[in-house]
This record gives C-alpha cells, structure tokens and sequence, in this order.
C-alpha cells in the first residue's frame, strides 16, 4: 500500500503456479527456520495455532492454492498473487472480497532482517496464520468493506488501523506482551525488538489515536499500539469506524514519527 516497488512479481502460469528457482526456494527455508525459533514466546497463541495448521513447507515456497485451501476451509478467504504495489482501492476490493493480497516475489539476501516491501514470507508467513481465525478474518473482511464505502480521501488514514492492528499489532495477554502483526512476526529483526526492547514506545489501542499516527515504512517502528485482548480489535466492527475518522481529521495529525523519538 503505497510503497515504491523495488522488486518485480513472478507471474503465474495458466494453472496458477509459480515457478521459484532455487536461491528463491533457499531465501524461503533460511527465513521460515528462523521465525519458527524466533515467534514462540513471542506471537499470540492464535498465531501459533494459525501456523500449526498450515503448516508450511520448510524446504520450499508454498504455491497459492496450497496455502488458499486451509484458508478456505478455516475463514472462507484465499490468498491471490498481485503486482509487488497495489494501490488502496485496489486493496480494499480485495479485502471485500475474502481475498488476501500477496506479493509474489521474494526478498533479497541484503534485506534479510527487515524489508521495506511486503514479500511472499510477509505475506504467506506473517498474515495468513491469523485469517485462519474466524473472528479475525472477519475484522478483515469488515475492515475491506468500510474501505471500499468510506470517501477515497480517508483511504490513507483508514490504512493507518490495519498498519497498527493486522502488520504491526501488539497484545496484552496473560504471558505477557505478545505480537499479532505481521509486520512484526515475520521479521527476524522487529520481533525481538518490538517487544524485547525499550526503545519503541507502546501505547494504548484507541482508533482516533490511530488514525493520526502516520507510520514508518524505512525504519523499525517508534510506535505500537496494544490491544488489551483481541475482543477489542473484534468489536471494531460494531462501532462507529467513520465517526472516528471524521473526529482525527477535526484534530489533526500527530508529530511524524521517526527514529529519534525513540531514543
């Protein structure tokens, strides 16, 4: 959403498959490793249940149909394969309609620890563990379809909530403070950061405040919000989303964030 692509989608062939070499094949089994030591203790229990039953390949990129079919069964959604920048209409359309956008392309070995552009990693390993959740999946689904009805001009601060809540959400459970985002559960470098570290600041979940946040796409975030359960995100659905972006634009937005305020 919004980002200057650097790398190019692989395209599928008549069947929908994609055809990754090897180097690709490898990017994928040295990240995957890494995450499934990296989000236990970490991530939320509905995450780890998500990835149980995906149960994703460690030897290869899994192929969309493959991860399309549990996502089916569970919530009702898919994942399709699009350009490595979609733009927000565009993603809201999908999002309507119980499908999950994902860049099929694959990150470089320089961008190993954080990537600017969402990849098939993000996409497969960070977003799809959770649409496995009904009541998620539905929050997403919800999310998509107030998009598509809301003005375009709110389009960019209604993108702020699924920054804050789907890539980069934070949780309060009874272990402790535990990851939801993708953002953060599939980057070996903003996992342990996100939590482990002093340096972000963590605020309360409120949608107003949300909405006059803008976020980072080039550093490790200064800013995340945690809900108290994930009933709150759930019950977002039933309240007055339009209100509350109508009362950010009256305020305004808040300072940009950036790197030095986390220091």
């Amino acid at each position: 959403m919004g980002l200057a692509a650097k790398y190019v989608s692989k395209t599928p062939d008549e069947s929908g498959y994609i055809a990754y070499n090897d180097t690709e094949n490898r990017m994928w089994s040295e990240l995957i490793t890494t995450q499934l030591e990296v989000v236990p203790g970490l991530a939320c229990e509905e995450f780890l249940q998500g990835l149980d039953t995906l149960d994703f390949p460690v030897d290869r990129i899994p192929q969309c149909e493959e991860v399309s079919a549990v996502l089916r069964e569970m919530s009702g959604w898919e994942v399709v394969p699009v350009d490595a920048v979609i733009g927000f209409t565009e993603f809201f359309q999908l999002l309507n309609n119980k499908q999950f956008p994902a860049a099929s392309f694959i990150r470089d070995y320089e961008e190993v620890e954080y990537l600017q552009e969402p990849d098939i990693f993000h996409e497969y390993f960070g977003h799809t563990p959770m649409l496995t959740h009904p009541d998620f999946a539905n929050f997403v689904h919800e999310f998509g379809k107030l998009g598509c009805r809301v003005d375009q001009s709110y389009h960019g601060m209604l993108a702020r909530l699924f920054w804050f809540s789907v890539e980069f959400g934070l949780i309060n459970t009874d272990e402790g403070l535990r990851a939801l985002g993708a953002g953060i559960l599939s980057s070996p470098k903003e996992a342990g950061y996100a939590i482990g570290s002093n340096l972000p600041l963590h605020k309360p979940f409120n949608p107003v405040d949300i909405f006059r946040t803008r976020y980072r796409i080039d550093i490790l975030q200064p800013v995340y919000f945690c809900l108290e359960g994930l009933d709150q995100l759930y019950d977002l659905v039933n309240q007055d989303l339009i209100g509350y972006l109508e009362k950010a634009r009256r305020l305004g937005m808040y300072e940009e964030p950036s790197a030095a305020m986390t220091a």
